[in-house]
Formats: C-alpha cells, sequence, structure tokens
C-alpha cells in the first residue's frame, strides 16, 4: 500500500482551484460549497501527504509503543546472555543487520552508479546512513515472533535488540567522524559533488534576469516571489542582510511569480517592477514595492514611478499595454518547470531551499554551497602539490 500511496508536489493550477473553491464558499457559506471547497483542499495535497498526518498520531504515540511493549519483553540473565551470544541466531542477526544492511545499501548504490545513475548524497553519508539502517525493531520483532519459538525466540530478540544498540553507537560515531573532517572533505563525503541534483530548471542568465550582486560570485540565490505575499516580505531584510554579509560571494536573482488567486494586486506590481527595469530602475522598484505591499494598486504604482524619477507618461502607458506581461509570464513558465508553486521558494546554486529561510538557516546553506563551489579548485590544487 505504501508503494501505491503516489507524492506529488502541490501544483500551482491545483492551488489557484483550490482558492476559487474557498473564495465562492466565502461568498456563499452553503453546506454544498463547503463540501466542495474542502474536497479541492484536500486534492492539492497528494495522498502521501494527506495519509502521512493521518496516521502520525496513532503509529507514533499507539502503534509501535504497545506492539513494543507486547513483544519486546525478555528476561536478561547471566547465563542467558552467555548462552545467547554463541548462539548462532542472535549472532546471526546482529551480524546480519550491523555488518549485512550497510554492505547492501552501499553495494546496490554502487551497482547503481554503475548503471549511469548519480547519488544525492556522498559517499560518506550513505555509508553513515547504511550504519544508521542497520536500527531493527518492529518489523523484526514480528518475524521472529512468526519464525522462533521458546529460547529460540528470546535469541532473536536479544539479536534485535543488540544490533539496534550497536547499529545506533556506529551511527553516531561515523556521522561524528564526518564532522571532523576538514571543510573539503567533509562536504564531499555528505554531499557529493554539487552537480547531483539540478533543481532549477531554467538556469540564470544574466542578461535575462534580474540580478543583484557580482556576476563572478560564486553562489548564486534565487527567490521566486510576489510583491503582495508578506512572507516575501518577511524574507526581504534576511535577504539583503546576506547580501552585506557575502559581498562578493554571493549574487541575488529576483524572479515573479505573481499568485494572483490570492494578491489581486500582484500581477499588476510585476510589469511595473519590468516596467521601471526597461528604466534601468528595476531594483529601486523592487525595494518600494515590498516597503509598501498593502498599497500596490494602479495610483500607488505610478506614483512610486515619480518618487523614482521615472519617465511617469511611459511608465503609465506600459501599464496599461500590459508591455511587460510576456516577460513575467516567462518566469511564471520557469517555476511550473521547477515545480514552484508557493511563494517564497528559493534555489542555492540550482537546488532547491528546504525549509526555514531566516537568516541563519539561508547563511548556513550559502556556507555550504560556497565550500562547494571550491572543491574542484582544491582538489586541482592537492593534485598539483602530490
Amino acid at each position: 500500500m505504501g508503494l501505491l500511496t503516489y507524492a506529488y508536489p502541490a501544483p500551482r493550477a491545483d492551488l489557484e482551484r483550490a482558492s476559487d473553491l474557498f473564495r465562492s464558499f466565502r461568498e456563499q457559506p452553503t453546506p454544498e460549497l463547503e463540501r466542495t471547497a474542502r474536497q479541492g483542499l484536500q486534492s492539492a495535497i497528494s495522498p502521501n501527504l494527506r495519509l502521512a498526518q493521518l496516521y502520525h498520531p496513532w503509529t507514533s504515540y499507539l502503534i509501535v509503543p504497545l506492539f513494543a511493549l507486547a513483544n519486546a519483553g525478555i528476561h536478561i540473565s547471566g547465563s542467558f546472555l552467555t548462552s545467547a551470544f554463541t548462539s548462532p541466531i542472535t549472532l546471526g542477526i546482529l551480524v546480519g543487520y550491523v555488518v549485512g544492511k550497510p554492505l547492501g545499501i552501499v553495494g546496490a548504490s554502487w551497482l547503481a552508479t554503475r548503471r549511469g545513475l548519480r547519488l544525492p548524497v556522498g559517499w560518506g553519508a550513505l555509508s553513515a546512513g547504511g550504519i544508521v539502517a542497520g536500527i531493527g525493531f518492529t518489523v523484526s520483532l514480528l518475524i521472529a515472533t512468526l519464525a522462533f519459538r521458546g529460547p529460540q525466540l528470546e535469541e532473536a530478540k536479544l539479536g534485535i535488540l543488540s544490533a539496534a544498540l550497536c547499529a545506533s553507537g556506529l551511527g553516531a560515531l561515523a556521522f561524528s567522524v564526518l564532522r571532523r573532517l576538514p571543510t573539503p572533505l567533509r562536504i564531499r563525503a555528505l554531499a557529493g559533488r554539487a552537480e547531483a541534483i539540478v533543481d532549477l530548471a531554467v538556469p540564470v542568465d544574466p542578461e535575462h534576469d534580474n540580478v543583484r550582486g557580482s556576476d563572478d560570485a560564486p553562489v548564486t540565490l534565487v527567490e521566486y516571489g510576489d510583491f503582495e505575499c508578506p512572507y516575501c516580505g518577511r524574507a526581504e531584510p534576511v535577504l539583503r542582510e546576506l547580501l552585506s554579509d557575502f559581498g562578493d560571494d554571493l549574487r541575488f536573482v529576483f524572479r515573479h511569480l505573481p499568485l494572483g488567486d490570492v494578491h489581486p494586486n500582484a500581477e499588476l506590481a510585476a510589469e511595473a517592477a519590468e516596467a521601471a527595469r526597461a528604466q534601468g530602475a528595476f531594483w529601486p522598484m523592487h525595494d518600494l514595492l515590498f516597503e509598501h505591499q498593502d498599497a500596490l494598486a494602479f495610483p500607488h504604482l505610478v506614483g512610486y514611478a515619480e518618487q523614482l524619477g521615472l519617465d511617469v507618461d511611459r511608465f503609465r502607458d506600459d501599464l496599461r499595454r500590459h508591455a511587460h506581461a510576456g516577460r513575467v509570464a516567462e518566469d511564471v513558465d520557469s517555476a511550473d518547470m521547477s515545480n514552484v508553486s508557493g511563494t517564497p521558494t528559493f534555489f542555492v546554486n540550482g537546488l532547491r531551499h528546504h525549509g526555514a529561510y531566516d537568516i541563519d538557516t539561508l547563511s548556513a546553506a550559502v556556507r555550504t554551497a560556497r565550500a562547494r563551489t571550491l572543491l574542484p579548485a582544491a582538489s586541482s590544487s592537492s593534485s598539483s602539490y602530490r
């Protein structure tokens, strides 16, 4: 059933349809529209995510603890330990988990790379993860209960619990060793090659994209944003601090993803930014729009153009003709190709950034990306030295 339960990111079209359904319910709160809106919201999220959220409290806080209490109990004594650790059942389970699991995972992955597949992580992380995979519990106890009886079952349970302890300790040791490696080796061991996974479907083009920072910067941070999105507004000070902290090591690229179903002025604001770009003032307009997220109607936008000293007649005419709607649509298309459905969404050197976007988290992501770019140079220097 797990293999049949498919997963996918929430498509932007489904999210927009869900917004329309909720808006209909908001305008006319009838039971029929409530049911339709609820079904529309559910369909926007993959069954995998919905079922995981549904079952998590039951499995984590009820089923697994009850199963453990019902199956893990064994009576430990000196004589039992002596006989169990000379038993082929205990030793077989222990070696199978602690040695066989890592070898199986690393070996199968190595065979996959021989077939042209590339690992999304480094061999060090894969090996340490393989060691941790030697922790067996609920399913192992279930199989042991079905396969053995009496003293043999007790020996099997001891082997499972011993393997879990050994795998936990060895896994912690392996990751501790990886953390203590020199930075270039640690990054290669944990992350592999930087080009292993590229999530940004359309690469950055300095002639086409809106770029802030040095073109020679080793790290490129791309944001898909919406000028009316409050979360993008909260991220803006963080991005400015990042650019200040990293200087010439970081360039920032802003791409448009106006969520018109929830932000009615976002599309026009994006066109206004591009109209300002046509007059060489994209970033001043960008900053003004984020400073006035609650005032993005047509008269406000014209007022910002006056404030920046732009050719107001040309600016106003561009907005009325939607002269830059095609440029905004290109960014939206690139977002669709990269499976971007919400804002803000960040990519660091082509890799999608998952999780929080506070200053500490994004700084760590930028530092990691910067260190990755140094790996080829470091390897080349090291080889020349040898």
